[in-house]
């Protein structure tokens, strides 16, 4: 709106100077509006639709950051094209029927003429220098367009040296620090490493005001290991540190607690995409080689200095129980494996029998299952399946230990697929350095990991919108130079 306001009086301006000029000539009112519209015309309305043709493209920017200039671009647009229409209208009609009550130059009276005479004064002494100046730029042409190719070059060579961000971080004096404890932990352990992680963030941080624990409430079941802690430090003019020093110190004071993974510490009310700025998809077909792939990749991101809490989607998962069929031992002992499916299922998934109607007059479901605590490896001792069967028809009883066995191992709580491919997240956060230098680390890192066989990398995350934003804002600059230069082409009738 601040830049509309300015944008919408300069049309006006332009065309009630030269209505004046025409006045001061000793033409009528009438005849100095219209000879003085007809003679600047062209040259504001090519003036105006150079202004269009900036903000037209930027209006119509896609991805996140034509969000944000959607609004932006249309409103100023607008705002000059109204402008352009009031001063072709409006403004030449008024001044026909209007005569001036002041001419320039003319003292005023009064407390308020005279400080409008000092300002009006002042606007031409600040004319007169303007004059000057461009005096003397025309009369040195080359030193003008060399000081402006000079500065041109010098502000792009300045591009690595001050590194860039999809969003600035921001100190709103607060933080949110989360931690994982080991998978299938209870709600009480994790409660109480997150009472010791406060602790010592208390102890560390003089500045904290409070501290909001939340324990649990994860999607896929991973609510009992994760804790969040959002912890205010007050506002930024009543503390010598700023918040990113406050979150190194929280991170330091956290890093010793033993039993937790430290998951991220970062700004609360962060604008841009949520989740860790670092993120990259690794996806394939085959499980094993994606895990070797995932392991080289994080093990080469770490060595990059400003990257932290580096993790991967595989940590996300529970421990789990696999039972491995031993097939060649089976079919020597005539055991069906789809009757040990079914035997294991039921015993250790569990099954509903039958009900029970309790003397309250409530059913109850009656479940069939081995307790939690007996499920241990001689449990396949224990339990029976039939095998080959004798010559009597009497079926030969085998324990389940002959045919298989029980392997701890972890369950993944979601499978990630992406373009009809298994899909693993290796994601990460920064600190100390800018968003586009540590980029430009990570793809140095990851040129030199050498993936298996059929496992591809994506960049996703905040490089993913920095690059997608720099392409719209190139596309919105070349369209707006391309349409520059056919208004200024049809104007002066010349390419050159």
């Amino acid at each position: 709106l601040s830049l509309s306001v300015g944008l919408l009086i300069d049309d006006a301006i332009v065309v009630r100077e030269n209505i004046v000029r025409h006045a001061n000539l000793g033409k009528s009112h009438f005849q100095a509006a219209l000879d003085g519209t007809n003679e600047i015309g062209l040259a504001v309305l090519a003036t105006t639709l150079t202004i269009v043709a900036v903000f037209l493209p930027v209006g119509f920017m896609g991805g996140i950051i034509g969000k944000f200039f959607h609004q932006f671009g249309l409103a100023v647009t607008v705002a000059v094209l109204i402008s352009l229409l009031v001063s072709f209208t409006l403004d030449p009609m008024l001044s026909s029927i209007w005569h001036d009550p002041h001419r320039h130059g003319d003292k005023h009276k009064g407390p308020v003429g005279r400080m409008l005479d000092w300002f009006e004064a002042s606007l031409d002494r600040l004319g007169e220098r303007y004059v000057a100046v461009i005096r003397w730029s025309l009369a040195h042409r080359k030193t003008v367009v060399a000081s402006a190719l000079a500065m041109t070059v010098g502000s792009f060579m300045l591009v690595p040296v001050i590194g860039g961000e999809f969003m600035p971080a921001a100190d709103k004096g607060e933080f949110r620090l989360t931690f994982k404890t080991a998978a299938g932990s209870t709600l009480e352990y994790t409660e109480g490493k997150a009472r010791e992680v406060e602790q010592r963030i208390r102890a560390a941080l003089p500045e904290v005001k409070s501290i909001d624990s939340k324990i649990g409430g994860g999607s896929f079941g991973a609510g009992r290991n994760e804790a969040r802690l959002s912890v205010d430090v007050g506002d930024k003019q009543n503390r010598q540190r700023d918040l990113f020093a406050l979150m190194a110190a929280a991170r330091s004071a956290a890093l010793p607690v033993a039993g937790i993974q430290l998951d991220s510490v970062e700004e609360t009310g962060q604008h841009g995409p949520p989740g860790k700025p670092v993120n990259l998809g690794v996806r394939g077909s085959d499980l094993q080689s994606l895990q070797r792939a995932t392991a080289d990749i994080m093990a080469a991101i770490k060595q990059v200095k400003g990257v932290s809490d580096v993790e991967s989607s595989l940590s996300d998962a529970d421990p789990a129980l696999n039972v491995q069929l031993h097939r060649d031992a089976a079919a020597t002992l005539g055991v069906d494996l789809a009757r040990v499916g079914n035997t294991l299922s039921v015993l250790l998934g569990g099954s509903t029998a039958t009900t029970w109607e309790a003397p309250d007059g409530e059913n109850y479901s009656v479940r069939l299952q081995v307790p939690r605590e007996e499920r241990a490896t001689e449990l396949l001792d224990v339990l029976m399946v039939p095998g080959r069967r004798a010559d009597s028809g009497e079926a030969q009883m085998v324990p389940l230990s002959q045919v298989a066995s029980i392997v701890p191992a972890t369950s993944p709580r979601q499978i990630e697929r992406t373009d009809l491919m298994r899909e693993i997240s290796v994601t990460a956060n920064i600190t100390g350095r800018s968003s586009g230098e540590v980029f430009a680390d990570v793809d140095k890192a990851l040129k030199a990991v050498k993936l298996p066989a059929g496992v591809v990398l994506s960049q996703q995350g905040e490089r993913q919108d920095m690059q997608e934003s720099l392409g719209y804002a190139v596309q919105a600059l070349a369209m707006g130079v391309i349409f520059i230069y056919m208004i200024l082409a049809a104007q002066f009738r010349s390419f050159t």
